[in-house]
């Protein structure tokens, strides 16, 4: 995979996937529809996110110009008041869950990094994208982001999303190490014998799952179910764009240290275009799972530290050394709060070089 040379903030709509190692930092925003993405929200006013234990979520700000419509675990979403129902407004809370709980105290500043993240992705990878531009038809329409949630909200246009995350995975750990002990295979595809946690693998491999309905737990399926799902030719680009992008972005991420071990990618269809469109957040920490290089091939680390990822990592192993998943869980000390910020902000200045 070829890379070029630093990106505007255009939406690019040739079929090819190519990434910029460029450093800029004042890239396009918006954010991905999450699950309500083609038009039926949530009440305003509701808990907002059912799934699994969590119920109750904190009241999200109050945008002048903006209806909050729908809350995720870690996100807000927005429509304009008056203006176009065809675009969104997502905010990337500073909230953290674990173990289907939105824990307390918030990490201050995650929000802000993964939307800087997410936004220095988007503008490197060639390959139609959901922010909304200014050049965008309508967009003056747009009420203003207001300045004080800017540096965490992302502007896009309203897609019609697929019921498909596809995963993509170029080491095997987690849950796809575990249903390879089980079964041999991952996702329907066999792999040879002898892989352990934390192997990198020849080749990534597509693994997709199955967005379910609110309530319900998202389940790991095969390509061919995929297939049976949105039809074998947008299965096939969901597969194809996703491999692509995760080889150039795995590539560009071992220049600057960093093993790109696994990922997740969302996808829509443009009602305006028909075009297949990248959406949600993008190779950031909490949809992917990167590994420090140095420390994963140093042989005289233990499994444990070589597999240590730039994410929350920090918040589950102290919980599940704290808490029996029984009732409320305890609020994250201070100290948890600040390594896992750490973690997070090391993760984005690898990559972006950002000081």
């Amino acid at each position: 995979m070829t890379l070029i040379p630093p990106a505007d903030n255009r939406t690019h709509t040739n079929g090819n996937v190519e990434i910029t190692p460029g450093k800029s930092e004042g890239e396009a925003r918006s954010e991905t529809p999450l699950r309500p993405s083609s038009g039926s929200g949530e009440a305003a006013d509701g808990p907002g996110w059912k799934n699994g234990r969590v119920s109750t979520l904190p009241s999200p700000p109050r945008l002048t110009g903006w209806k909050h419509i729908y809350s995720g675990k870690v996100r807000d979403l927005y429509v304009p008041e008056n203006g176009p129902d065809s675009y969104l407004l997502v905010l990337a809370s500073n909230r953290v869950s674990a173990f289907d709980h939105v824990l307390e105290p918030p990490i201050p500043g995650k929000g802000a990094l993964l939307t800087a993240l997410s936004n220095w992705w988007f503008s490197r990878i060639d390959l139609p994208n959901h922010l909304v531009v200014g050049t965008d038809e309508g967009a003056e329409s747009v009420p203003e982001v207001p300045e004080d949630v800017r540096d965490r909200a992302m502007l896009t246009r309203r897609l019609e999303m697929y019921p498909v995350e596809c995963v993509v995975r170029g080491a095997l750990t987690g849950s796809g190490f575990a249903e390879y002990e089980r079964t041999g295979a991952v996702c329907g595809i066999e792999l040879p014998a002898g892989i352990e946690d934390g192997d990198l693998l020849d080749a990534p491999v597509y693994t997709p799952a199955y967005k379910a309905p609110l309530g319900e737990h998202d389940e790991n399926i095969s390509y061919e179910k995929s297939v049976e799902l949105v039809g074998e030719q947008v299965a096939a680009a969901l597969r194809d764009a996703s491999l692509r992008i995760f080889t150039a972005a795995r590539d560009l991420a071992a220049e600057r240290g960093v093993i790109l071990a696994d990922t997740k990618f969302e996808f829509g269809r443009d009602p305006r275009t028909g075009e297949l469109v990248l959406a949600d957040e993008v190779l950031t920490s909490d949809s992917s799972r990167y590994w420090d290089a140095s420390v994963y091939f140093d042989a005289e680390k233990s499994r444990g530290e070589r597999l240590a990822s730039f994410d929350k990592q920090i918040v589950r192993d102290w919980l599940a050394a704290h808490w029996d998943k029984q009732g409320e869980p305890p609020a994250l000390p201070d100290e948890i709060v600040s390594r896992t910020y750490d973690r997070y902000r090391e993760l984005h200045a690898r990559l972006t070089g950002a000081a």
